[in-house]
């Protein structure tokens, strides 16, 4: 399974979100440090969850980083993690 999808499902069984977005980015990374023939190395989340509320923003992107699970971190070079409130999802659906 392509890790986009793993990390897709991670996040969405964990959370339940109302938003969620998970994006290959790894094709703006070609030659660069932590880049590989793999095409799946670099990833960027957008995501909203009341699983979120009243935390700061480090403890956000911990949280995002325990669901998404050590095995499958260390399979990529970077993660960039969007958070949005939840006022701001009013309308939206969870998309891929």
């Amino acid at each position: 399974m392509k890790i986009k999808k793993q990390i897709h499902s991670k996040l969405s069984t964990f959370f339940q979100p109302e938003i969620l977005e998970v994006e290959n980015q790894s094709h703006l990374h070609k030659g660069h440090v932590g880049w590989n023939e793999t095409g799946e190395t670099h990833f960027h989340v957008r995501i909203s969850s009341p699983k979120f509320e009243n935390l700061s923003r480090i403890k956000r992107h911990r949280l995002v980083h325990t669901a998404v699970t050590p095995e499958l971190m260390s399979r990529i070079h970077a993660l960039s993690i969007e958070i949005l409130p939840l006022k701001e999802c009013m309308g939206r659906t969870v998309g891929d």
